[in-house]
């Protein structure tokens, strides 16, 4: 089993860790528990909510009026576990390095596995992760401190609403880099191609203008350092439907835990606007 710490060549091998379907593989097999920043770097990256269809129509009307935080990439049929448009082998049950369930807003557990929970009336969404840009920056040569580092990416609870829908409401969740200002500049530019994953940053900056008060204590993910000469940039996050889900108490819900990404066939630059 996994942990942060360890080398992700050791587990996929050199080629395997470039290939989406080697990787989903191993997680099937349960060999990758840990998040999955900098895995299979030239495929977009999913974050899943999956909700009973009773609360899934409200659900989809959220993303729909936050489409920054919460960029649609596939919805599914009821208790369908495989979602062919992303891949022909996925198997939402098996394919996440973690879950998340949750139980009336809280989270209960973080299994590996949900193939026991799953249900005939449950509807899987995926949405766009700001993991699928980061090919496009380091291609341009900015650094990433958090895959540098082998970290998970800060992300932290905003003081930004959301628009609401139904019982889904709640703050924006917004993942954290630091630039060099020339850097920051060049980030802009580049993730502005890429609206279905999150697109251009919501704040650069002052954290506390967006009610972060220290950026050493990250609501989810891990922290990284901001050095003197270097501007935290905010990006709009997935980790936003978690909050929106802690708000609405939905009966029963299952998501990714916060890093542990669906890997998907579809390959990040054919997401590129221009």
């Amino acid at each position: 089993m996994s942990t942060s710490s360890e080398s992700a060549l050791s587990v996929f091998g050199a080629d395997g860790i470039k290939n989406a379907a080697h990787v989903r593989s191993i997680i099937r097999q349960g060999r990758w528990t840990s998040h999955t920043s900098g895995l299979a770097s030239e495929h977009v990256q999913g974050n899943v909510v999956i909700l009973p269809a009773d609360e899934a129509n409200d659900f989809l009307r959220y993303c729909q009026r936050n489409p920054k935080p919460c960029p649609l990439l596939a919805v599914s049929e009821p208790g369908q576990a495989g979602l062919p448009t992303l891949g022909t082998d996925i198997d939402i049950c098996t394919d996440l390095p973690r879950y998340r369930v949750w139980r009336h807003g809280e989270v209960v557990d973080e299994p590996t596995d949900i193939s026991a929970l799953w249900r005939k009336d449950l509807v899987t969404f995926v949405i766009g992760c700001s993991f699928s840009f980061e090919e496009a920056l380091m291609q341009a040569g900015l650094p990433l401190r958090h895959i540098e580092q082998q970290r998970n990416v800060a992300m932290y609870r905003s003081n930004i609403a959301t628009e609401p829908a139904g019982a889904f409401h709640g703050p924006m969740v917004v993942s954290m880099r630091p630039f060099k200002a020339a850097d920051a500049i060049r980030a802009i530019q580049i993730t502005s191609r890429f609206p279905d994953v999150h697109g251009a940053p919501v704040h650069i900056g002052d954290p506390a203008q967006i009610g972060i008060a220290d950026l050493a204590k990250p609501d989810y993910g891990d922290a990284v350092e901001v050095l003197p000469d270097e501007i935290p940039v905010f990006w709009a996050c997935g980790v936003t439907p978690q909050a929106a889900i802690a708000q609405a108490r939905p009966e029963f819900c299952i998501t990714h835990a916060p890093g542990a990404m669906l890997i998907i066939d579809l390959l990040n630059h054919q997401l590129a606007t221009f």
